[in-house]
């Protein structure tokens, strides 16, 4: 086992023996796209375990409650949502989810396959569409995840989580991410501790790079111009990942940003810390 292994797994058993740590929950949005924290019947030690929509929640501990911590997909419908609490006795739990409208966001792509892709590219996009759902549909069973995030590029946000996208006229689904402006080559970071589960090169997303942050928490960098780490490496909060490009479907340099809770897309920035 190398040194960067051997700290992850101590740390992680301190936490598993009982020990309560300082954490830092996203901002609570109960709107599509957004995370809803909903405070659960448990043990003093032992966490209960928790469902929605049939995909595993993270739950974790604050001071002396146990919180779910849900995404929320776009495509949720405002009104009462339940979830599931199984411990001594199953529970199912409501919550209320709000009502918000996503601005429109129409962008020129010059390169016309990257928008209406061929009989080839199709098929590639069905592959590599698999891998990329693969990774987000992972579970690694940690006691409290770093749910307090950095800003992984250092410059402007230009296209926030959630808008609804046209490209040269055509609709297509919602931008899934958040887009931060940067020149080529600017450093990306961890935004907290992790491990890589894997790295790709794919049509519309060019070099990508997966960091498994524990308990379904996701995330994802997208249009790298090269990549630092390897499937398995375990990265520290500000660790460099790779560098800003323009690989994939891009109008210009960025990184995009995508953060995935129980394998659906959120807000990133309902992650951020200021105390960061």
């Amino acid at each position: 086992m190398n040194k960067g292994w051997l700290i992850f797994w101590l740390l992680n058993g301190l936490l598993l023996s009982g020990t309560v740590w300082a954490i830092d929950l996203p901002r609570s949005s109960p709107v599509p796209g957004g995370v809803a924290i909903v405070e659960l019947p448990g043990g003093k030690t032992l966490p209960p375990k928790a469902w929605y929509r049939d995909k595993r929640v993270m739950v974790v501990r604050k001071g002396m409650h146990w919180y779910a911590v849900i995404g929320i997909p776009l495509s949720a419908k405002p009104g009462t949502h339940l979830i599931v609490v199984k411990g001594r006795k199953q529970r199912r739990i409501p919550f209320i989810v709000k009502e918000k409208k996503y601005r429109e966001q129409h962008l020129t792509i010059k390169n016309r396959r990257m928008v209406n892709p061929s009989k080839e590219d199709l098929a590639r996009i069905r592959s590599e569409k698999k891998e990329i759902l693969a990774a987000f549909s992972q579970w690694r069973e940690t006691a409290q995840p770093d749910t307090g995030f950095i800003l992984p590029v250092d410059g402007p946000l230009s296209s926030p989580f959630g808008l609804r996208r046209f490209f040269n006229g055509e609709p297509r689904k919602p931008h899934s991410g958040l887009d931060i402006a940067a020149p080529k080559g600017t450093p990306i970071r961890a935004p907290a501790a992790g491990i890589v589960i894997a790295t790709g090169n794919y049509f519309f997303n060019g070099n990508t790079v997966f960091i498994d942050h524990g308990q379904g928490l996701i995330t994802m960098y997208c249009h790298m111009d090269h990549i630092d780490v390897v499937k398995d490496d375990v990265v520290v909060e500000g660790q460099v990942i790779g560098r800003v490009g323009m690989t994939g479907r891009v109008t210009g340099a960025h990184l995009h940003w995508s953060v995935s809770l129980n394998n659906t897309r959120v807000d990133p920035e309902l992650f951020l810390t200021v105390s960061k």
